[in-house]
């Protein structure tokens, strides 16, 4: 009897399985299901009916079309668990509703078995031709002041790569190392050691003049003693950016992290533009900042043997200029500016281990744009990238904005080789 008990326990777990999955496989039941509905600015969402949406399996095989009734419901079984997506027609809604995000119009989404989900289309009312023409001019001043913005990072960041330019010829592909140096310099001080942000910016902007002052006496200085051509530099600047950026990467990590404090805040509305207090701090700062440099080297000694050793290096070492010390005191000023830069930026964008890498192409942009060797340029160069990387977006893609200011770069240069504000040379 026991043992008749025994087989019969040991054979209904070996049909449990299967008799589970035949029951999950009877159950069924994928379904997409749900109601379509516009949520105006007051009163109640309003049902949304005739409308239809088009599903589809993931390799494009057409499953069936659904059309909302009168309660804007809508319900359509799918052949069973798996990848799908979904499309609304937007030529099948009222005259006077429309998808508030049109990238929204089609949805990706997994089905599991047995489950029944909502898909989910955000609808508001449609826009008058008046109406968009003001929604178009609100979004135009966000982006010019976002423009602004950004244009004067790339200027704080840019003003020393010129300025290295100007007093040794080097083209630096290593200094948008400098910037993500700084954000991460100010990040440790700030996330892992517990210091203000404030606190850690000032002590960052020393690292980074630190930091910017030893490259030049470990790497730079010897290699402009021993004879070193400028092309032989420019491959060794590139060599020592991709050094330094995976050097980040192996010690910061892959993921970007935000400052410990004013990460996020609630933008303050001004008229149609709306603007976080941090980034209206950025914009004084860099205003500050620039308008700083610029009486630096109008109104100091150290200032005024800069700009002599950028005209012409021998006529100012002739002169008395301690040419290696102007150019130390170059790499250090650079160095700092670079850290300002990438800490407003990692403040906008959270710090990541290669911010300054992405930040460089519109670097050189803007220094090209606005004169080889000027600082006066690159501040003027670099608003002006920045301006249009921004607001291009109005017409393209956000992915193909740097494209765009590649593509102005190219067509003013085309009209002044020389660039905005840098002065024609006669070749041969």
């Amino acid at each position: 009897m026991i043992r008749m008990l025994l087989l019969a326990f040991v054979a209904g777990l070996l049909l449990l399985p299967a008799t589970a999955a035949q029951a999950q496989e009877e159950e069924g039941g994928e379904a997409i299901r749900g109601t379509i509905v516009q949520r105006p600015e007051e009163g109640d969402p309003v049902p949304v009916p005739g409308v239809d949406i088009m599903v589809s399996t993931a390799d494009g095989e057409d499953v069936g079309t659904v059309t909302t009734g009168e309660d804007g419901s809508y319900a359509l079984d799918l052949p069973g668990p798996g990848d799908y997506s979904a499309t609304l027609v937007a030529e099948t809604l009222p005259e006077d509703v429309q998808l508030t995000d049109p990238e929204r119009a089609t949805l990706e989404f997994t089905i599991r078995p047995g489950q029944s989900r909502p898909l989910l289309y955000p609808l508001g009312e449609a826009e008058s031709a008046g109406g968009r023409v003001a929604a178009f001019m609100r979004r135009a001043l966000q982006l010019a002041v976002e423009g602004i913005k950004f244009g004067l990072i790339i200027a704080m960041s840019a003003v020393g790569l010129s300025l290295i330019f100007g007093t040794t010829g080097l083209v630096n592909f290593a200094h948008g190392e400098l910037v993500t140096f700084g954000a991460i310099a100010a990040w440790v001080v700030n996330v892992s050691l517990g210091v203000h942000f404030l606190v850690a910016t000032i002590i960052a902007i020393a690292i980074g003049a630190v930091a910017g002052g030893l490259l030049d006496r470990a790497l730079w200085s010897p290699l402009r003693r021993r004879g070193t051509g400028l092309i032989a530099m420019l491959v060794i600047s590139i060599g020592l950016s991709i050094f330094l950026r995976y050097t980040f990467l192996y010690f910061f990590g892959g993921r970007t992290r935000p400052y410990g404090q004013y990460a996020v805040q609630r933008a303050i509305e001004i008229g149609p533009i709306g603007i976080a207090p941090k980034d209206i701090l950025s914009i004084l700062l860099s205003l500050l900042v620039l308008a700083g440099v610029g009486l630096v080297l109008q109104r100091t000694k150290i200032g005024k043997a800069m700009r002599a050793v950028a005209d012409n290096r021998d006529l100012a070492e002739s002169s008395g200029i301690d040419v290696e010390r102007v150019i130390l005191f170059v790499w250090m000023f650079g160095g700092a500016l670079a850290t300002l830069g990438g800490v407003m930026l990692g403040l906008g964008e959270q710090v990541s281990w290669q911010m300054g890498f992405q930040l460089l192409l519109l670097m050189f942009a803007g220094v090209t744009l606005g004169g080889l060797g000027t600082a006066y340029g690159a501040l003027l160069g670099s608003v002006v990238v920045g301006l249009f990387v921004q607001m291009s977006t109005l017409v393209i893609s956000p992915e193909l904005k740097n494209v765009g200011a590649l593509l102005v770069l190219i067509l003013i240069l085309l009209v002044r080789p020389q660039g905005i504000l840098g002065q024609a040379e006669r070749v041969g």
